[in-house]
């Protein structure tokens, strides 16, 4: 089956990830900071799957630009990682900081660490009858350590770190995310979609294309090559399978990172089922590279945008230009950021602006339809729990 779209991303001179010299001028601007990270994400359609996303940090003050495209698995041109990978790497250097930071706290010397991380999703029911719908299983986490504690303490340890991290607020309980909807530069109520109080924010549109780089020798983003094969339970590898109208798949994205010795945080993603492309990312809280709340809120409005080109596309409806406006809301980390206390986060605000010759309707439907088989969004609704493995190396 041919590709969806034109390669962007591929055939652009410009590299994928840099971090904003001019966000001001550009216009994005950080939300209030409510809770101790307050992070806008800029998200719009390129063609087929491929996507651009400018992200601002209140706690940083950093603005960085990322892209973000899928596999043969959705005839995407692979040029670059998958929303979930976002996710996925992001919430690996989360709960690094944590460690980190812990130790340094308690007088833990930790002379070896290395996590290994498997992220699970699932899609089951049919498109075309509307009960498909995305959903988010546990965490397995592989620690990999040297250090002094025993066996005990050394568990407890990593559980106070993993619940540090600020995603957590994401994972514990069960949080709807709330919308609001645009179409064609005229707001609209939402449908089934829980609808945010306020006006709608005004629409980036093209301000993306004002973005300039700080320069940098640093290759935030490279690809490694075709993932290791894993046996994944009812997982695929198959081209197309993720447009396929019936399904009941797992997904499985991975990732292993580690600490350089300059600080940064050298992280692989790995795309296991549905099989295909790893690619390498760079983590850093200090400026020098992206920030794990930055990694995890490009994957949240990465993965929502996916599932409109998705529905449009099964669906054969037109929706030519698409954006959205996220803003996520994080407290600082319990260890890195000194409260002593479990991460906690709001509902995840997103403001949606359509073009489309559809109805009204069939607008309200496609934000219906994209939250319902939206992982990310189907990850804040679900209680999940990060399950501890350790090695010691």
């Amino acid at each position: 089956m041919a590709r969806l779209g034109e390669d962007i991303i591929g055939t652009s001179a410009t590299a994928p990830f840099f971090k904003l010299a001019n966000a001001d001028e550009v216009g994005i601007t950080a939300p209030e900071n409510r809770k101790g990270d307050a992070v806008r994400t800029w998200v719009r359609a390129l063609s087929g799957f491929q996507k651009e996303a400018l992200v601002r940090s209140a706690r940083t003050g950093d603005t960085w630009r990322f892209v973000s495209d899928e596999g043969p698995y959705l005839n995407g041109h692979d040029a670059a990682c998958c929303p979930l990978a976002f996710l996925s790497c992001g919430m690996a250097a989360s709960y690094m900081n944590e460690i980190l930071a812990l130790a340094a706290l308690r007088g833990v010397e930790i002379r070896k660490l290395k996590l290994v991380q498997d992220n699970y999703y699932t899609m089951t029911g049919s498109m075309m009858t509307r009960t498909m719908v995305g959903g988010a299983g546990n965490i397995e986490l592989q620690v990999e350590i040297d250090c002094d504690l025993d066996d005990a303490a050394l568990s407890q340890f990593l559980i106070d770190a993993t619940f540090a991290s600020p995603l957590n607020g994401l994972m514990r309980g069960r949080i709807e995310s709330l919308f609001k909807l645009g179409k064609n530069g005229t707001e609209l109520p939402t449908a089934r979609a829980l609808e945010l109080d306020g006006p709608l924010m005004p629409d980036p549109g093209r301000h993306f294309d004002r973005a300039q780089a700080v320069p940098s020798d640093l290759a935030y983003l490279s690809k490694i090559g075709p993932t290791p094969r894993k046996e994944v339970a009812g997982g695929t590898a198959a081209n197309a399978s993720s447009l396929s109208d019936e399904q009941n798949r797992r997904l499985n994205i991975g990732a292993v990172a580690e600490l350089r010795e300059d600080g940064l945080k050298s992280i692989q993603q790995m795309q296991y089922s549905p099989w295909g492309t790893s690619f390498h990312l760079l983590s850093s809280e200090d400026g020098r590279a992206p920030d794990a709340n930055t990694l995890i809120s490009a994957g949240i409005g990465f993965c929502f945008m996916t599932q409109f080109g998705r529905f449009v596309s099964m669906l054969k409806l037109d929706l030519p230009d698409y954006r959205i406006v996220q803003d996520t809301h994080f407290s600082l980390g319990g260890a890195s950021g000194g409260t002593g206390k479990a991460g906690e986060a709001d509902p995840i605000e997103t403001h949606v602006y359509l073009e489309t010759s559809e109805s009204d309707e069939t607008a309200q439907e496609m934000l219906d339809i994209s939250e319902q088989t939206c992982f990310l969004h189907a990850f804040c609704k679900t209680d999940l729990k990060t399950k501890l493995k350790i090695k010691r190396l």
